[in-house]
Order: C-alpha cells, then structure tokens, then sequence
C-alpha cells in the first residue's frame, strides 16, 4: 500500500529522489535506531539551557524536570502520531504535507517550519561563537565576561560569532558528508561532559543534599502555576519542529511499532535525565558563585585551568558545529531549495538559512530565561501547533489514514484542490494564530499590557495547545462540509 507500483508521470516540481517514498528494502530503522536519535537529539546545549532556565525562573529541581518531563510526554503524542504517515507510506513531511495544504500550499509549513530552523541555527552559532570568546579570555584575562547591554553583543563577541557562522557556511560549501563523525564525537563527547559536570557540581558542594534542597523562589501556588503553564507550553515548543517533519525520520522504520517504542523510550526519558543534570549544576552555581549560572559555556569559562577550558570550548564548539549542520542546516536549505529547484540550490538555501539566523539576533533569544522560553519557544509553538492540528485531524479524522500515494505527486489530481492550495487548510491556520497575536505583541511589548484583555493575553500562555485544538477542529468541520 505504501508504494508506487505503476509508474505514472510526476511533475517534476513535485518528484524528485528525495522526495520519492522510501522502498521497503530500505526501511531498516528498528526501535533502537529511534531511540539513539533521540538520545542524540536530546544530548545538547540547548536542552541544559532549557532545564538551567526553569531554575533561574524560580523553580525548584523536581518542578522543573517534572515540567520538561510532562511537556516531553505531549509532544509525544504528535510526534507519533504525524509520524504514522511517514512509516506507512514511506514520504517525507513536505510531500505529507500536500495532502491536507495542496501540493503548492505544503510550502507554508515547510517554510514556517524553516524559519524556525533558522532561530535555532542562529542560536547554535551564537553558543559557538561564545566558546570561541571564552578561548580568548581565558587567555586574556583582561576581556570582560560575555555580557548583553545594548540590543547588539560587544565586539569582540559579535566578531567570534560571525566568524563560527563562516565556519558553518564552509561546510555547506564543501557539503555535509563529513559532518556524521563529527556527529560521532558529539555523541560520545556531551554525555562524558555532562556527568563529569555532575560530578564536579556534587563535589564542589559536598554532595547532593544541599543542591536538591534549594527551595522554589515563588511564594504562593498562584504564582507557581502563572509559570507552570507557559513553560509547560515552551517545553512542548522545544520539539515543536520535529513533531512536524518526523515523517523524514520515521519514512525509515520498519514498522509502526519501531517508530512509537524507540521515541518512546528515547525522547521523554533522555530529555528528563540531561535537563537534571543542568538543573543540579545550575542549582550548583548558586551555592558555589552566588549567583545563578544558567549557560554551561558561561559556567565553563570560570574554570582556572586554562587548557581545561580551552579543551571544553573548542569541544562544544564541534558538537554544536555537528548539531547545527545537521539538524538546523539541512532541512531549511533543502525547503527554501524547493520553493525553486531551477534558482536555489542546497547550496544557496545554506546561505539563506545562516543570514535569517543571524537577521533574527540570537543572542537576545538567550540573553535571559524570559526571553528564551517565553519569547522564542512559546512564540514559534504557536505557530507550528495550528499546523500539528491541521495535519492530524486531516490524516486521521478526514482521510482515515487512507492517502492516494501517486497523486501526492501530480499537479491537478486529488491533492492540487484549487491552484495547488487547500484554502481550507490556510484558513484553519489563521484561525489557529490569531487568537495568541495580541498575547504574543503584549510579551515582546509592542503593545502594553492593559490595551488587551488578560484573558486574551493569557491564551498565548497556552499557544501551541490553542493553535492545535482551534486549527485541527475548524479544519475537520470545514472540510466535513466541504461538499
């Protein structure tokens, strides 16, 4: 059911070798190829920043990894259940996609779903970008910390980032082949790193009692769960983007229940155990510094032995060299490739993936934990969760897990609707956004506070849950009545 036994005639817009259904003999992922990826995944500075910044918000340990381990368990439930149709018909997310936005309509997923590529590349570069500062202050004491002031970084930092954007850009030029083993020793570098970071917390403050014992800043329940509920929002964000194009991954099992066990078994428990080591090392900082240390590479600067530190910099510079080309390079540059495969090559979508990541200014992305969960992980969930909506009530409610395979493929068959749009589709998704606009304009204060509703705002609290549920039922009613 899942191949295309004829051979029809593809539009050549449409059909390529990547984008063909994967044959059965090469389906060869099993339940722990799964769970690796996610191991993998998971194993990064992003996800200790996303731990240490529930800690800095005011949580105690247990609140925060609860929190990550809960949003980790909901966005499973997508993750799974989008990648259904990649296991069963063996396509990619943007060939997925035309089935519920039309084959020219998919590139409104795929595109927002770039963007948000872009964020995280940037933000990725920028953490390379600091180890290289970190190298050079080590060595030259009399450079001040890292530190954000104005809207744009100092100098010197603004120039160590834009020299590791360069670096990234080189291996676009020259490909991606060579990245797996830098991905090897990404895979077998952060995990040593990260318990030794563990060690070195329990030792430095004589065991884990005093850490674990660091009470929750917030003095009353109302204010505890006024931020639960976004960050548990932020922590569903944080895999948004792969719940959408976990078809790219899961075209490869070998069966249904590879897929749901490996990412079962992967992605929650992988992700609860990283974040808590950043939350035992963040909750370290306090006890040990004074103050609250939320970035590991910050956190790593302020070791005296200077080839130790050097070590771990030029370390995590090559993991997150490693992390960025293939999770943050590959898929947007392939998406803005296909917007025009005859003008913008992998090559070229490379660089228009490096210049929006740097155009959308990560440092302040990660300048501080507000801004991190609220402003980037909340804001771009309310974008996707329409889109998650969308697409599962398409495939599981209007079509019954049921797609015509050959006509994902062809202009002016079932899935080309009307000029390759469904404009059911792109209405659901409005409909799913507009709800967290004024919430969204309130956080990043383009609009004050008390010009909006507090039950308005409060909705973008809860984005990804909002766009998911208004964009998935107005969809299903919409094309129910389509007739």
């Amino acid at each position: 059911m899942s191949d295309i036994n004829q051979n029809p005639v593809f539009d050549p817009e449409l059909y390529n070798e990547d984008l063909a259904p994967v044959s059965p003999n090469k389906r060869t992922w099993g339940t722990w190829n799964y769970a690796s990826l996610w191991i993998s995944m998971s194993m990064c500075i992003p996800t200790y920043m996303l731990a240490s910044s529930l800690i800095e918000g005011g949580m105690n340990w247990w609140q925060s990894v609860l929190t990550i381990f809960l949003g980790n368990l909901i966005v499973l439930i997508p993750m799974i259940l989008n990648g259904h149709a990649g296991t069963k018909y063996g396509i990619p997310f943007p060939v997925f996609a035309r089935a519920s936005f039309g084959t020219t309509g998919a590139n409104i997923p795929a595109l927002l779903r770039a963007i948000v590529a872009c964020g995280w590349f940037g933000i990725q570069t920028w953490i390379g970008g600091v180890s290289l500062y970190q190298i050079l202050r080590v060595w030259i004491p009399s450079l001040s910390e890292p530190m954000i002031t104005g809207f744009f970084p100092p100098v010197l930092e603004m120039i160590c980032f834009l020299m590791f954007l360069i670096v990234n850009m080189i291996v676009v030029y020259f490909g991606v082949d060579s990245i797996r083993k830098l991905l090897v020793f990404k895979a077998v570098f952060l995990p040593a790193a990260a318990f030794a970071l563990l060690f070195w917390a329990i030792y430095s403050t004589d065991g884990l009692g005093e850490i674990l014992n660091q009470p929750s800043k917030f003095q009353s329940p109302s204010e505890f769960w006024k931020f639960f509920f976004p960050a548990l929002t932020g922590m569903v964000g944080f895999w948004a983007t792969l719940s959408l194009n976990i078809p790219d991954f899961t075209r490869y099992a070998t069966s249904q229940k590879a897929q749901i066990n490996g990412q079962m078994i992967g992605l929650p428990p992988s992700m609860a155990v990283f974040s808590f080591i950043g939350v035992v090392v963040t909750s370290a900082t306090t006890i040990i510094y004074g103050t609250t240390i939320w970035d590991p590479v910050i956190l790593a600067g302020k070791f005296e032995n200077k080839i130790l530190v050097t070590l771990a910099m030029i370390a995590i510079a090559i993991s997150t060299l490693a992390t960025n080309i293939a999770a943050n390079i590959v898929s947007p540059a392939n998406d803005f490739a296909n917007l025009s495969p005859s003008k913008i090559s992998f090559r070229t979508g490379g660089y228009i993936t490096g210049i929006i990541g740097v155009l959308i200014c990560p440092w302040k992305l990660i300048a501080d934990p507000s801004g991190y969960i609220f402003t980037w992980l909340v804001g771009y969930s309310s974008l996707l969760g329409p889109i998650g909506g969308i697409m599962i009530s398409d495939y599981f409610f209007v079509r019954k897990q049921q797609l015509i395979l050959e006509e994902l493929y062809q202009e002016g068959k079932t899935y080309s609707y009307k000029n390759g749009f469904n404009s059911k589709a792109v209405m659901a998704l409005i409909f799913g956004v507009i709800p967290n606009i004024p919430g969204f304009l309130v956080t990043i204060k383009v609009i004050p506070a008390d010009s909006v509703p507090e039950w308005l705002t409060n909705l973008y609290h809860y984005g990804w849950f909002v766009g998911f549920f208004i964009s998935g039922l107005i969809y299903f009613l919409l094309m129910k009545n389509k007739k």
